[in-house]
């Protein structure tokens, strides 16, 4: 088992690692300016685009548990209307995307906190990634496909593809043009334009056979369609309560000034680093947990269960250490401005936390979703989430920003223990 889970999460794990590295590399570009406004602006701005491309994950994630259970059956044709119905949906909604930029930008801008110039400068980041959506979300399902198949070497190829792309052209645009917020946000759009053209020729390299599956008939069939969008809604809420709380996060952060901001947006980094790494475990768990329901092996879904959360405990001490010893040399990474990092230091501890308090909520959300579990998956978010804002409602009077980091501590700790005790009512254990 343990052969089957590294299998799938190590290609995971780098494939993820780009990721945080990217959010990095441009809030070091951001940071090395002649103002922390402009790390405030990318932070702004990449709140905007949790809620455009979070909002669709659930695409990828709904896909990816369903594709694994086709596979599990060996139902071919299963397997291929998942992926064009999936691909349907990520263009349409892309395509929505671009003729409602402005309302999406103008709405967003006037529920978010922050000065003027940040958000003048996060609506120039917007108005240039947002033309890189339909292939961004369509890589979401294309990715999550790949899974499905156990196949975690395809994301892996393209996902570092982009992200080493983004990460020279940001650089290009940044440091060789002397664009500011506008060259962050073009290397994206150069990135997946690169990325989707590699995805479509490693699908043409392996599974030409599922094109011959493909029909018009199937793919607007009412039951397949509504069977798929009726796990893809309860993720979405799922994913939304995410994106509500992140924002909310990002948005008081904003409300507290520039250098809260800033230094906020440093800190959350570190727990992108180490959610995305956790995540590389959380796939392989769909993808295991996806073929083992497909087949009806519960006793495999317990053992891959017990041996999942070995490894995210392990991850978890890593990463506490890690923090604890290096944090303050990690801050260096994103700024040199002595405020921000002295700010930063002061919120630090409850960084070190976060493994600890998340892990569990990481690894059980692949569970979740390789059992297509999604109403039960959603159900638990939604408590986790009235956990945070009551947590942060009762202590932000007294102690400030530090309400936030609590608050973001106890909504990844709720998260897990919620789905612990809805284990045992997943749909495996009933067949």
């Amino acid at each position: 088992m343990n052969k089957d889970i590294l299998k799938l999460a190590i290609p995971n794990i780098l494939t993820n690692l780009t990721v945080p590295l990217l959010g990095m590399v441009d809030m070091h570009l951001m940071g090395y300016q002649d103002s922390s406004v402009f790390m405030g602006a990318v932070a702004l701005g990449g709140v905007i685009f949790n809620f455009v491309y979070w909002g669709f994950a659930f695409l990828r994630m709904s896909l990816s548990g369903m594709a694994a259970q086709a596979f599990g059956r060996n139902n071919q044709q299963e397997m291929a209307m998942m992926l064009f119905r999936g691909l349907l949906l990520a263009f349409s909604a892309g395509l929505l995307l671009l003729l409602l930029q402005k309302g999406v930008v103008g709405i967003s801008l006037k529920i978010l906190e922050g000065s003027d110039e940040v958000k003048q400068l996060a609506s120039d980041y917007f108005y240039v990634r947002i033309w890189a959506a339909p292939l961004a979300i369509s890589l979401m399902v294309i990715n999550g496909w790949f899974l499905g198949m156990q196949n975690a070497i395809y994301p892996m190829i393209i996902s570092i593809t982009i992200n080493v792309v983004n990460i020279a052209s940001s650089f290009f645009f940044v440091k060789v043009l002397n664009m500011k917020v506008e060259g962050v946000a073009l290397g994206s759009v150069v990135a997946n334009v690169v990325g989707f053209m590699l995805s479509i020729i490693l699908f043409l390299k392996k599974y030409t056979y599922i094109l011959k599956e493909f029909d018009w008939y199937e793919l607007i069939d009412k039951k397949g369609m509504f069977g798929f969008l009726n796990v893809s809604g309860d993720i979405f809420l799922r994913t939304l309560c995410i994106i509500i709380v992140f924002t909310f996060f990002t948005s008081k952060s904003a409300g507290n000034g520039d250098l809260i901001l800033a230094a906020n947006s440093a800190l959350l980094q570190f727990l992108f680093l180490f959610s995305y790494f956790l995540d590389g475990f959380a796939y392989a768990a769909e993808a295991l947990v996806g073929k083992f329901t497909g087949g009806r092996s519960i006793t495999e879904v317990k053992r891959a269960v017990r041996y999942l959360f070995g490894w995210g405990f392990a991850f978890a001490f890593i990463f506490l250490m890690l923090y604890a010893l290096g944090g303050q040399y990690l801050l260096l990474l994103f700024t040199n401005q002595q405020e921000v990092i002295s700010t930063a230091s002061d919120y630090l501890p409850w960084l070190m936390l976060l493994p600890l308090t998340g892990f569990s909520s990481f690894i059980w959300d692949g569970i979740y979703i390789g059992a297509t579990a999604s109403r039960l998956m959603r159900n638990t978010m939604l408590l986790a989430t009235v956990m945070f804002f009551l947590l942060f409602t009762l202590l932000k009077g007294s102690i400030g920003n530090h309400a936030l980091w609590l608050s973001m501590n106890a909504f990844m700790l709720s998260r897990g223990l919620f789905q612990t005790l809805f284990y045992k009512h997943l749909s495996v254990f009933r067949q």
